[in-house]
């Protein structure tokens, strides 16, 4: 039916926005955040019951769902790779996470002013100093290392950095304490403060950054870039986090459980016997022997602190234990591995040489004052 011309036009009501998401975006802001922080906690506690309960499940899996005989040198290895495989992984997405969190409020500029803005010799002390409070293994250290090398910090900085993390570790030093006293743990920590700052240095000085991986100083570029754009919120800085897992994790993880693999199988099948045998402080070889022994084996500080403790009982000199497990920890073949992905050989192959000339300085220096 035809309106009259002086009849008011009636204005139709708009209707209401339809919601993105299911229900999530007719929640208050602060009802937003609460829902945020559980679905976190939630997670965090689910990593944790996780995490916490690889050993049983690597029990479980090995002796009753394979039914292997405990006590064997295979069910040993399968246990242990079970056991560290997932463990080293679900380390390797959180701190790859929490790095990538953490690198959304630094942009390239200001970690250069941080570390690359002093004089490299402090950056190689700041570097070491940080590592010693870092509680990572070897594994862990390197996305951290990744993060250092990709905002632009100089290589022997991220050098030092990695040699500190997981060489110099709060439960050696306790174990050294408690068996050696405060002389033997400072001169522990001393050195490998001296190993890794030097290392870095030298690392340095021979201008090695071309044998860094492309797609590291690619990573570089996109990252920084995301970090330039504009204040970020934290649904921005969880979601370059999750990008940085992806990203870094996805690339990593076959050599993660490679190296764990042979570092599986030398754990479970060289024996403690054969090894304290050649560990004596009488011969000249044996500190770098024991270094070369210690590379390939995988396993952080609280896991080699038994064969240290096993191989001291048996009569093995203390610079050589020392040396040994320094090699375990600080140059581990996972960790070389790892740093195959996003380094070329010339430049591993002189990492591993500079600190495992160190470490057998180290050695040496203990048995002939100790």
């Amino acid at each position: 039916m035809k309106r009259g011309r002086g009849a008011p036009t009636a204005v139709p009501k708009e209707p209401p926005p339809a919601p993105t998401g299911p229900g999530f975006t007719s929640l208050s802001r602060r009802e937003r955040l609460a829902l945020r922080l559980t679905l976190v906690l939630s997670g965090a506690a689910a990593w944790w019951l996780a995490y916490t309960n690889l050993e049983a499940f690597a029990t479980w899996f090995t002796y009753h769902l394979l039914g292997m005989t405990a006590g064997t040198p295979l069910a040993s290895a399968v246990a242990f790779l079970v056991y560290e495989a997932p463990k080293v992984l679900m380390l390797l997405a959180l701190v790859v996470f929490g790095v990538g969190i953490l690198r959304t409020f630094f942009t390239p500029e200001r970690t250069r002013r941080l570390l690359a803005g002093k004089r490299e010799v402090l950056g190689n002390v700041l570097a070491s100093l940080l590592g010693v409070v870092t509680p990572f293994c070897s594994c862990s250290a390197v996305p951290l290392f990744i993060g250092f090398v990709s905002t632009g910090v100089p290589l022997g900085v991220t050098f030092s950095f990695l040699i500190a993390a997981p060489m110099i570790n709060e439960v050696a030093l306790v174990l050294l304490f408690g068996l050696f006293g405060w002389k033997v743990a400072a001169l522990y920590m001393g050195t490998g403060l001296v190993i890794a700052m030097v290392s870095g240095w030298i690392v340095g000085r021979l201008k090695l950054e071309r044998w860094v991986e492309d797609w590291v100083h690619q990573t570089s570029a996109g990252n920084g870039h995301a970090a330039d754009e504009g204040p970020l919120t934290w649904s921005d800085r969880a979601r370059l986090g999750r990008h940085a897992v992806k990203d870094i994790v996805g690339k990593v993880w076959p050599y993660v459980l490679v190296g764990i693999a042979v570092g599986a199988g030398i754990h479970s099948y060289v024996p403690e016997n054969f090894m304290a045998s050649i560990m004596g402080k009488g011969a000249w070889w044996s500190v770098p022997l024991a270094v070369v022994i210690g590379i390939p084996m995988y396993s952080n500080a609280a896991g080699i602190i038994p064969v240290v403790q096993a191989l001291l009982s048996k009569g093995a000199a203390l610079g050589t234990v020392l040396a040994f497990m320094m090699s375990v920890i600080g140059l581990s073949l996972p960790e070389m591995i790892i740093l195959r992905k996003v380094l070329k050989v010339p430049l591993i192959v002189t990492f591993a040489s500079v600190v495992g000339a160190g470490i057998v300085v180290v050695g040496y220096l203990f048995n002939a004052v100790l």
